[in-house]
């Protein structure tokens, strides 16, 4: 089964393209999970990029026109040679294990940011965009506890005339405690899922996604921090309008 990611890049390939100077590069970090896909099928559908490249730790031969993947030669982002981009997304969700591509794919650790940060820097990026993951309690508790240190301050010292934070995670609502019982709780008291107020549920992967790519249209020079209630209220209703209204707040 093909992952959907690629099958993404493969319309977008086929499509029109306007002149490779004219638009800017872009490389994702991450392309995987449910949000990953999500934001890169977004960005690259919109046309507005002469390549995208996705990191990649395994050879992906896509044979695709103006995308493909860039191989990185360790987990060490401060010893990869420098790449060529203008705009950079980083995310955090790991690869579903039943897609053979995204398994291919390279996801950085929380740890890893400040490093990354820096050789998308010296790889030319001016505008940077942090996507925290839409269920922040399925991710491994080592990614968990990373997200909650994340470097912000070191990366933006870094120069990005444009530092965009998606901040979407989740608060994991567990108690710590382990064992049958529990899990046999937790699933007992899965079916009040239904009942539990749409402000408290998290916002679906495509809400994430269209205000991600709102921002990195709509994002004058600066430093723009978007709090999950942010993300929630634009996901309720026109996703881009409330993108604008946020900036034009933040500017005012």
């Amino acid at each position: 089964m093909r992952d959907a990611s690629f099958q993404a890049l493969q319309a977008a390939a086929r499509s029109a393209r306007a002149p490779m100077g004219s638009r800017a590069r872009l490389v994702i970090a991450g392309a995987t999970g449910a949000l990953g896909n999500e934001v890169l099928r977004r960005l690259v559908g919109l046309q507005q990029y002469a390549a995208t490249q996705v990191l990649a730790r395994e050879p992906i031969t896509a044979g695709l026109r103006g995308v493909g993947a860039t191989l990185v030669p360790s987990d060490d982002p401060q010893a990869w040679p420098p790449g060529a981009a203008d705009t950079g997304v980083v995310l955090f969700d790991p690869p579903r294990l039943f897609y053979g591509r995204e398994r291919a794919l390279w996801t950085p650790t929380p740890q890893q940011l400040p490093a990354l940060a820096q050789w998308m820097r010296r790889s030319g990026v001016r505008t940077l965009a942090i996507v925290l993951p839409h269920a922040q309690g399925r991710l491994p508790e080592s990614l968990k506890r990373g997200l909650a240190n994340l470097d912000e301050h070191a990366v933006a010292s870094l120069g990005f005339e444009r530092l965009l934070i998606v901040r979407s995670a989740q608060k994991p609502r567990g108690d710590g405690v382990r064992g049958w019982g529990s899990a046999l709780a937790r699933w007992m008291l899965s079916i009040t899922r239904f009942m539990v107020p749409a402000r408290e549920q998290p916002v679906r992967s495509p809400k994430i996604a269209e205000f991600v790519s709102a921002a990195l249209q709509l994002a004058p020079p600066g430093i723009h921090v978007a709090a999950s209630e942010l993300v929630w209220t634009a996901a309720q209703g026109d996703v881009r309008a409330a993108v604008r209204a946020w900036l034009a707040r933040e500017s005012g």
